[in-house]
């Protein structure tokens, strides 16, 4: 039934005054919005929105679609592809030349071993047995603050921030310094743990989430159980199984692999809003979901498999689902949410093959040995100069060189082992010495490589990948600074937001920014990124929008996803 013209026009006029409110009196100070949404999708691809969407349904990815600002052209500008360096760089707003964490983990001089990006000795973990032996987890290793800190000390510590993720480092790093929780899971049981940095112990609803005993807790749920893509074709199933040395696979590896995580993940989410009371403050909240079964599953049968294209679907429905959720326990019109993604993937070197591209599958550790035989030849010298490799970063041995040519500089030492690099198949390669000093060719790719240098993280090489290469003999993987890996979705949603597909170019250092200036608070401490002014209501004297014209329909971005009667303001 049409609507008599009076009351049109006069919904449209409610619309366009709750949008310019919304807009002209956005502010962290007091709760508008009540609460931010960030969704991480890890090794989410920038082309896969796109792929799909014709298959997407109304309340899930189509949210940003159609009724969001999305941004097609996002790229990372750094070469160091990884999940902490991406999660990192969306949340400080600037890339590894500024947060510092230039990998998931990196060869630890002092203790002579492999550490992890978020490994801090100084605090234990929360949620495991009393002797659960190995450190806990903290954000010790940034260089800068994030979105979350900025929202503590504008707010005089008002605003609540949590992060969650499968991956302690995706929890952790977007939690940033001030974080009220980070969480994550023990890979094996499953069950939600964090570390002593945040808390002494678990808080009732997480332990009662857990369970009193692995039968009990929620992740039992997700044991046992067919995952069929839409046609009803089985494409995995979380029955136990043994992993590759013979022991018991855990969670993370069973169910982590399939829609059936993202599911787990987002069910605790819905915990976290309840119990710890997110949007019902007098400033605005913070929440992270960073889903990582995408990633874990992305690994084994690459961005173009069946199973990828089931993952995608299946997350559609369940963030539908979770919306719906936010706008009967919030109300939609209180609530922003921004969509990204830590990095892409390479598609598989045999699937690229059949289309005749130069792809290949390597071999890090053959490598490694391949490297330091040239280099034992180069010094009369038998050692270990690479001490690991994760390709293409190689981690060098200062014993090693000490005594040799190139022991007596470290850039000497470092550009034979780039050469030794570029002998054993890699396309160039970049030092620690020549990027702490700024010497790169002035291009595209010598400015990624100048933004994915750390002073810290040890003695390394930055390898240049050939497309298409990737450093494990089976599966594909990240890490390089091809559109493959650097392409991610960027979209945002709300009543702040200009409803809009943006053809701009934008970088994932774009989103705390953005969020901040729309909040009214500082950008975190050494951003980079930009304003996206170009999705956001052009501002008039008092601060309110233009508004949109009489004759077009309200947009369905001003409307909450429930009737008003229903949702809990």
């Amino acid at each position: 039934m049409r609507l008599p013209c009076r009351l049109r026009v006069a919904l449209l006029l409610l619309g366009w005054l709750l949008w310019s409110m919304s807009t002209a009196f956005a502010s962290a100070y007091n709760a508008r919005p009540k609460l931010i949404v960030v969704i991480v999708i890890d090794q989410f691809r920038g082309d896969y929105l796109e792929r799909y969407r014709d298959r997407f349904g109304e309340g899930g990815f189509r949210l940003f679609l159609d009724h969001g600002a999305y941004f097609t052209d996002c790229n990372y500008d750094y070469a160091n592809t990884r999940t902490a360096p991406g999660h990192a760089t969306l949340f400080t707003g600037t890339y590894t030349s500024g947060h510092g964490i230039i990998a998931n983990e990196w060869w630890d001089p002092q203790k002579k071993k492999r550490v992890t990006s978020v490994e801090d000795d100084t605090v234990k973990i929360v949620g495991l047995n009393a002797d659960h032996p190995g450190p806990g987890a903290s954000p010790h290793n940034l260089m800068s603050d994030t979105l979350g800190d900025e929202l503590k000390l504008a707010t005089g510590g008002q605003s609540r921030g949590f992060a969650i993720s499968l991956k302690d480092r995706a929890a952790v790093l977007p939690a940033g310094f001030s974080g009220d929780g980070a969480y994550w899971i023990d890979p094996k049981s499953g069950n939600w743990i964090t570390s002593t940095y945040y808390r002494p112990d678990l808080p009732e609803w997480v332990r009662n989430f857990n369970g009193s005993t692995p039968s009990a807790g929620r992740a039992a749920r997700y044991w046992n159980r067919e995952w069929k893509d839409r046609d009803g074709n089985v494409l995995g199933s979380t029955a136990p199984r043994d992993a590759k040395d013979g022991s018991p696979a855990g969670f993370y590896e069973v169910v982590g692999s399939t829609p059936f995580a993202n599911e787990y993940q987002l069910e605790f989410a819905k915990q976290l809003v309840v119990y710890e009371k997110l949007g019902a403050n007098s400033a605005t909240d913070l929440l992270v979901i960073s889903l990582s079964a995408n990633d874990i599953l992305g690994h084994q049968v690459g961005p173009d498999s069946p199973q990828m294209r089931s993952m995608a679907l299946e997350l559609d429905r369940q963030l539908g689902d979770f919306f719906t959720f936010l706008g009967h326990q919030i109300g939609m019109a209180n609530v922003w949410m921004a969509l990204s993604a830590d990095h892409g993937v390479a598609p598989l070197p045999e699937f690229a093959k059949t289309l005749r591209l130069p792809a290949a599958n390597l071999d890090a550790r053959a490598l490694r040995e391949q490297i330091n035989s040239q280099l034992s030849k180069k010094y009369a010298k038998k050692a270990d100069y690479v001490l690991d490799f994760d390709y293409p970063l190689a981690w060098l041995n200062a014993e090693a060189f000490a005594g040799t040519v190139g022991g007596k500089d470290e850039s000497v030492a470092e550009g034979d082992v780039g050469e030794a690099m570029k002998r054993a198949g890699l396309a160039g390669y970049f030092t620690k010495s020549q990027l702490a000093r700024g010497d790169i060719p002035p291009t595209e790719i010598g400015r990624r490589y100048a933004h994915s240098y750390s002073p810290e993280s040890g003695w390394y090489v930055i390898g240049i990948p050939a497309p298409f290469h990737v450093g494990i003999t089976k599966g594909t993987d990240h890490a390089t600074p091809f559109s493959y890996d650097t392409h991610v979705p960027l979209a945002f949603y709300g009543l702040a937001f200009q409803p809009g597909i943006y053809r701009t170019h934008a970088e994932p250092v774009d989103l705390a920014v953005t969020l901040a200036s729309l909040l009214g608070i500082n950008a975190p401490a050494l951003a980079t990124g930009r304003v996206l002014t170009e999705a956001l209501p052009t501002a008039h004297h008092g601060g309110a929008p233009d508004a949109p014209p009489l004759s077009v329909p309200a947009p369905k971005s001003m409307q909450p996803l429930t009737p008003p009667g229903e949702e809990i303001q």
